[in-house]
This record gives structure tokens, sequence and C-alpha cells, in this order.
């Protein structure tokens, strides 16, 4: 069970009221909705300026619109640098921990190293990445891709609802988007990356711990099936012999799914449908449907994405159809680094008393930040393994822990 003792509540209280003022950076309605590039982003930026220059660091803005607060070191790695942070946008109407958590309590956690007097050797420095959530324009982690070297130019015609592109939006908040390309760090000068978030499920929750280390982000990849069938008329058409694109859509869906719960890390999940002519008198021609496959070992999810395809295709065949199964968005999972895996548990230990290890179903700014360095995650338990509305909630008490825990973590680099 999670550490209660009075430091570390003082600083997990004070974790909860920055994260309770920077929620006030958000449009109207419901929990917090914060986009990137935005009057909200340019309030939330100022909040997190001053975090980071509490922590005794430097801040500026990056051409990605990444806010970065450093702090070099003299000591004998001063040259090399660790990197902490998490992303600062949210969903519409979500909650005020996810993705911000993860920077106020980089802050604190540096702030505490200082004040215990526990200087890292090497330099450091927190992270607020502008998008990760994808929600305004169709594209993501800019901000650690750009760093790592994986950024596409292409993204930056990309346009919002409002017909704005990307590249607008950027040089409108004071970034560059010409210069992104030019964002790539060398890796030999990076010694890793650490990022905490809420767990966002209920495995921390059941098993009554603050905290637990991510071994791995699950692979993500998503396809289109598209099923086509004949139309006629619901009334004169006799059952038998139909080739009704929505009934074969409605096998696949159910046998796929029921094939992945006896898988128990992989997640399937059909997100939409669309069916042709869409008339309540007619027979559908068309079903268009969507599926993403996640898990933690790309071996297996490859694998459940040729049986989906192989038994969507033949059970189109069945009654007359033909269903086309195309990948639209492919994300290989990420293994976290060992070595820093065994670091962060022996810093659990230390404060738990315990340890737990999970795997994250989610995608992270730590997934595209391996591209560059090795990277780890610690979870921090939400109520009720909620994540993405209003009701998000972290407790005081359990982000104490992983301000302690992240501290200890530093000092054993």
């Amino acid at each position: 069970m999670a550490s209660t003792d009075k430091n570390t509540l003082h600083w997990g209280e004070l974790a909860q009221e920055r994260l309770t003022d920077i929620a006030s950076c958000t449009l109207s309605g419901d929990g917090v909705t914060r986009l990137p590039f935005t009057d909200e982003h340019r309030r939330a930026n100022g909040i997190i300026t001053d975090w980071m220059q509490a922590a005794e660091l430097e801040v500026a803005m990056d051409a990605a619109g990444t806010l970065i607060g450093r702090r070099v070191s003299d000591g004998p790695r001063a040259g090399m640098t660790f990197i902490m942070g998490s992303h600062q946008d949210s969903v519409r109407n979500g909650g005020r921990y996810d993705g911000i958590m993860g920077v106020a309590l980089a802050c604190l956690a540096v702030e505490k190293a200082m004040a215990d007097g526990d200087e890292p050797e090497f330099s450091v420095e927190v992270h607020a990445y502008a998008d990760e959530e994808g929600v305004r324009f169709p594209t993501a982690l800019l901000g650690p891709r750009a760093l790592a070297g994986t950024f596409d130019p292409a993204v930056l015609e990309m346009c919002d609802a409002d017909g704005k592109t990307l590249r607008a939006a950027l040089d409108g908040f004071g970034a560059d988007a010409d210069a992104i390309s030019g964002l790539a760090r060398d890796p030999a000068g990076i010694l890793g990356y650490l990022e905490a978030h809420i767990e966002q499920g209920p495995v921390l929750e059941r098993a009554d711990f603050a905290v637990g280390t991510v071994t791995s982000i699950c692979g993500i990849e998503r396809n289109v099936i598209t099923i086509n069938g004949k139309t006629g008329h619901a009334g004169t058409v006799p059952m038998q012999g139909r080739r009704d694109a929505l009934v074969v859509a409605s096998h696949i869906i159910s046998e796929i799914t029921a094939r992945a719960q006896k898988l128990e890390e992989l997640r399937a999940t059909f997100g939409t449908l669309k069916i042709l002519p869409g008339a309540v008198n007619q027979i559908p021609e068309v079903v268009t449907l969507s599926l993403e496959i996640r898990s933690p070992s790309d071996g297996e999810r490859q694998a459940f994405s040729a049986m989906a395809k192989d038994y969507a295709e033949q059970a189109a065949l069945e009654t007359g159809c033909h269903a086309v199964m195309n990948q639209t968005y492919v994300q290989p999972a990420q293994q976290c680094h060992q070595p820093f895996v065994d670091r962060l548990q022996s810093a659990t230990l230390a404060v738990e008393g315990s340890e737990l290890l999970l795997t994250s179903g989610a995608t992270h700014d730590a997934s595209a930040m391996a591209a560059l360095c090795p990277m780890v995650m610690l979870f921090v338990r939400c109520r009720d393994g909620v994540s993405h509305t209003p009701e998000e909630f972290a407790s005081s008490s359990d982000m104490g822990v992983a301000i302690q825990v992240m501290a200890k973590f530093l000092k054993s680099l």
C-alpha cells in the first residue's frame, strides 16, 4: 500500500494544487478541453513555466511547440541529458490528470531532488509536449517525433476542423514549422526518458498499489474492412440467398471479438460502422467498419490481423459477398529499457515496500521517444481505472509516492 508519510503527502498535495490550477486553462464545458496551439495552451505554458522555474530550470519553447525546462549540471556527466515529461493537451471534455500530470510530477521530482541535495551529475530536462492526443489535427506526437528525428514534414499541411493547417497554427503560436526538421537530437547525448502517467486502467487499483512500472507499450494497428453485397427491397427479396453485407459484418464482429477474448493481452475493437444505402427498407449493400488491434507483442498482433483478414474474406464469400481489409495505421510495440525498469522497480520498492509490473495498452509520448533513447514509464493509480472523462482522478498520496519514486530513480542513474 502507498506510503502516506508527511513528506510524501506534501509533494502530492503540491501536485494536486498545481493540477487544479492548470485545469482552468480550458474551453468552456465539462472537464478539461485544451487543444494545442490555442489560447488555452498559451495560458497553460505560462503556468508550466512557473513550475519549471520553481525547479530551477531554464525555460524555452522549441520550434515544434514543446516547452522545455533545462538544468545544466556541472558534474562529470554534464554533457549527457536525462529527459522527463509528458503532454499538456487533452481530449475534449477530458480529465485534469492525463498527460499534464506527468509534466507536473517531473517538475516536482527535480525540485525534490534539489531540496534533498541530490543534484544529478548529468543535465536534466522536463518536456511539456504540445500535442499527443491528436484531437485538433489528424496527427500526433509532433514534439517527441521531432526530437527523435522521425518527424514527417507532410503533416504540416494537415488541417483542423476550421481548415487551418498545422503549419499556420505552429507559426501563429510562436513556434517555427520550417525549423522542426532541425530539432533532432543526437542519441549519444541522451541518457534516457521517463514519463509518469495515470494508468487509465484498473490493475493498480485492484492490487492496491499507488504506482507501477511499465514494461512495454502496446503496438497498434488500425484497419478498414469493406464488405460489398447486393441491395434489394426489404419486403420482396427472400431471406434465403440474400447477399446482406451487414449480416456478414455481424459475423465478423462476433467471431473476431470471441477470438480476441481468448488472448490475455490483445485488444480488438470495432469502433466505427457505416452502412449503405442506410435505409430502413433496403438490404445493406456496402458496410465499412474499423478494426483496431493492440498488443505488447508485434508478432501476436500481426498474426491476429492476418487471421482477421482471412476470416473476413471467407465469411463474405460464404454468402456471395466480397470483403477487403486494408491497414490504415501501424505503430510497433515498444519495450521499456530493462535496466530502467529494474531501477524504477527498486525505487518503488524503497518507497512503497512493494512493486508491480504492467504493460501499457495506450500510446504515449514515450513510444515516440523510444526512437531516440532508452525509455521507461511509471503508472499512477487512477480511481475506477477511468480516464479521458471529467471523473478522472489520482490522489495526492499516490502522486506523492510517484514523485518520491521518480526522485530516487534520478538519483540511481
